[in-house]
């Protein structure tokens, strides 16, 4: 795939190329474009409006809205027939690269299950665009995409577990795995605990690579491959989406790829817990209480807040070594989407200059976050009156920040670390962007760890 997102830039000359024009809605009296087009779009009722395409003889109308969404050149891609393409105007370098991203995660097919794969459509790409940069990142969009809209019943925790070794043969990485009933024998309690009820057996992921003297990034991601809720068991609305409760693991993988690819100097570590929250006569239950890798007892008070569980062990053992970063990333709580919707990723994260770099970061790459704060006053919600700590709140209010309070007691104290709750799906299509797996926060997150640890 990475071989078909490089070609999507075509080696024709722009002579020959296939003008595509940008509009603004409205302004397609005042465009400077060429005049066939503009009596072709009065005789259409032609606006502009975002993701719009009218083909001419002289070239093609692309709507770009009101101008906010930086990856609408998405929609071009998808929509236009097999040919060279090439954008008219003038694009700033950042605005370049962007474009050419967009034009290759619009070109995106799940279409693995298909028989017929239609060829896409090829952009010259603007002079300005870091075209290297742009296919890195796409194509850890498409991985993040891949895994996530990958059915269940393929992506098991040994689908994950092939994924890994997959990306790690072709970077030259290396792959541990801790595999069933040796998780209790190395000391990883509550992953045992949350998978061991499946057919598939759990396991902790661990891919290494890089200079060992290089500064550590740990990334920490949630494996669950299916979640029906243990026996909390989801209703059926629950768990139609349940394939992509792996996003976090998926995220993992896909930076992972983007640093490798990039030969970022850094020692990278990517721990992904992969379990499946089945139901059998061996599943953990609803006031069971759990040992942990950090010592702490966990109450369990809902067996369907499973990831938080897997994360916390795996958390702990990437701490053990003290990175310089730590990053957990994971499809963790609904009361994030209630708070932001399914496209803003909150953020959490004691960092100052981290939060602001990322902050920074999120906009110029067009990878919407949002910071959530990590208040301390509501660690009372976790209280057990028979363990260390219970792993849910027990009621309704600021699930995600206490989510991310639970993790937080399984990092190093001092240590800097950022988690991630992400949804890892579009719900609804945006122009170029189907409704499925999506990736998200990865490509802000990987700016800023390039930007601190160079190649």
């Amino acid at each position: 795939m990475e071989q078909d997102l490089l070609t999507a830039f075509s080696g024709a000359g722009a002579k020959r190329a296939v003008r595509i024009f940008r509009i603004h809605e409205g302004a397609v009296e005042d465009a400077p474009i060429p005049d066939g087009l503009k009596a072709l779009a009065r005789a259409n009722g032609y606006s502009g409006e975002a993701g719009a395409l009218l083909a001419g003889e002289e070239g093609v109308l692309y709507g770009v809205g009101d101008g906010s969404d930086a990856l609408i050149a998405a929609g071009a891609a998808d929509k236009l027939p097999e040919g060279d393409y090439v954008f008219d105007g003038d694009f700033s370098a950042e605005d370049a690269t962007l474009t050419a991203l967009a034009w290759l995660i619009g070109g995106y097919r799940f279409d693995h299950y298909k028989s017929l794969r239609p060829a896409g459509a090829r952009l010259i790409a603007p002079e300005n665009a870091d075209i290297e940069a742009a296919a890195r990142e796409a194509d850890a969009v498409r991985l993040a995409r891949d895994l996530i809209n990958t059915p269940a019943g393929d992506m098991t925790p040994d689908g994950l577990e092939a994924a890994a070794r997959s990306l790690a043969e072709k970077h030259g990485a290396a792959v541990s795995v801790t595999l069933g009933d040796d998780l209790l024998k190395q000391n990883f309690p509550m992953i045992h605990a949350v998978g061991r009820a499946a057919t598939a057996a759990p396991r902790l992921i661990d891919l290494r690579w890089g200079p060992e003297d290089a500064p550590k990034v740990t990334l920490v991601g949630k494996g669950v491959t299916f979640d029906c809720g243990g026996l909390n068991i989801k209703g059926a609305a629950g768990m139609a989406l349940m394939k992509k409760d792996m996003g976090g693991g998926a995220h993992t993988l896909a930076l992972a790829q983007m640093i490798m690819s990039a030969g970022l100097n850094v020692r990278l570590r990517a721990l992904v817990p992969a379990v499946e929250n089945a139901i059998a006569g061996n599943a953990f239950r609803p006031g069971d209480i759990l040992q942990s890798r950090k010592g702490l007892t966990v109450e369990i008070g809902n067996t369907d807040a499973e990831g938080r569980l897997i994360l916390g062990d795996a958390l702990a053992l990437g701490g053990e070594e003290n990175p310089d970063l730590m990053v957990s990333l994971a499809t963790l709580t609904g009361a994030a989407r209630i708070a932001l919707g399914p496209e803003l990723v909150p953020y959490y994260t004691d960092d100052e200059d981290l939060a602001g770099a990322l902050a920074e970061a999120a906009a110029r790459r067009a990878d919407p976050l949002w910071r959530m704060p990590l208040w301390r006053n509501y660690d009372s919600m976790l209280s057990s009156q028979i363990a260390d700590i219970n792993h849910i709140s027990g009621g309704s209010f600021a699930g995600s920040v206490t989510a991310a309070l639970f993790l937080r007691r399984f990092t190093p104290e001092d240590g800097r670390w950022v988690h991630f709750d992400l949804y890892g799906w579009r719900p609804k299509a945006a122009p170029g962007r189907a409704v499925g797996g999506e990736a998200q926060a990865i490509r802000a997150l990987y700016a800023v760890i390039a930007a601190r640890y160079g190649a």
